[in-house]
């Protein structure tokens, strides 16, 4: 049975929405910080689940229109003990004519990585996962055994958080089971590699490698993989470099909006067609209706207007840019 491949329904969605945005979902409860506005707390008596589905629901149906691609954190919802929301989200998103890249970053091998895989695709439907593959190719291939169906795999490359480059910029030999006496030959020779690099070359791999993804499923109609990586904005300069590696591989580029990342620094992961990278925020649009300029135009009773407001600038912005650097899909 043919299964329209995760990277040609994202496409498509970016052309008709002329739009790169990836929006998260984190629903977050009390605090004093981000969170859902008290009046829904009020209204469904401090149910987690109903809460955090009305929630979502309001923010879907302002943005969905100009959103390829929602990312919902599971880790949020395990939290609050509320995956019968998620559950809920994933499929209204599907209503609405988004993709659902479920954000769930597992890691493991074997049986349990395939029953990872199995709950994220089968149970929950989500479109694409992200997936952590630092253990290796075993612990991916359950996860690619679904990209012949239509699923996408995105896999954690050089991720945006501060302290990535404690393991992630490190060096790797390049050669595999090199003799100790012949390192130091190996760094003259320019032959060791950062881990993201590696990473990077192990993600075209996977994705070009039949017995990983089957025969002809690799790439889809606009020779893109199913396979991508996950490559922050707070890091513009290892992003361009990334690129080179991973070039008909799309990016999934998070750290936009509250982690300080900036148009200009989302650029270099972009392709000269338009395509190739999709962009990710969520606090800065879930939670916009406590934040300037919104804070001044909306109320908490208008939390999805706001975030309507910020996604529309937020596309608006990105546009821009792509025009201004001449990469530009639409």
């Amino acid at each position: 049975m043919y299964h329209k491949l995760f990277s040609d329904n994202l496409i498509d969605q970016i052309k008709q929405k002329k739009s790169l945005i990836c929006i998260g979902l984190d629903p977050r409860i009390g605090g004093s910080g981000a969170k859902i506005p008290q009046n829904i707390m009020e209204r469904v008596k401090n149910n987690y689940n109903d809460a955090i589905w009305e929630f979502n629901k309001e923010i879907i149906d302002h943005i969905c229109e100009i959103t390829p691609v929602f990312k919902p954190n599971i880790a949020f919802y395990e939290r609050y003990n509320a995956l019968d929301a998620l559950k809920k989200t994933i499929d209204y998103i599907h209503e609405k004519n988004s993709l659902v890249l479920l954000d769930a970053k597992r890691n493991d091998i074997g049986s349990t990585a395939e029953a990872y895989a199995s709950a994220i695709f089968d149970n929950f439907k989500a479109d694409a996962v992200t997936v952590n593959g630092y253990l290796g190719s075993d612990g991916i291939a359950p996860f690619l055994r679904y990209v012949p169906e239509g699923k996408g795999v995105i896999v954690l490359i050089k991720t945006s958080n501060k302290s990535s480059g404690e393991f992630q910029d490190l060096f790797s030999m390049s050669i595999p089971d090199i003799p100790p006496s012949g390192i130091e030959t190996t760094v003259e020779k320019g032959l060791l590699v950062r881990n993201y690099i590696q990473m990077a070359r192990l993600i075209k791999d996977w994705g070009e490698n039949p017995n990983f993804v089957g025969e002809g499923n690799s790439f889809g109609k606009f020779g893109y993989s199913n396979i991508g990586g996950v490559v922050g904005a707070t890091f513009p300069e290892q992003m361009k470099l990334i690129r080179k590696e991973i070039p008909r591989n799309f990016m999934l580029i998070p750290g936009y909006g509250a982690q300080g990342g900036t148009t200009k620094d989302i650029i270099n992961g972009v392709n000269d067609d338009g395509l190739g990278a999709i962009i990710s925020a969520s606090r800065s649009i879930d939670y916009a209706y406590q934040k300037s300029p919104y804070k001044d135009e909306f109320d908490e009773t208008e939390f999805g207007a706001a975030a309507g407001k910020a996604a529309e600038d937020m596309r608006i912005a990105i546009n821009q840019e792509l025009e201004k650097s001449g990469k530009i899909a639409y």
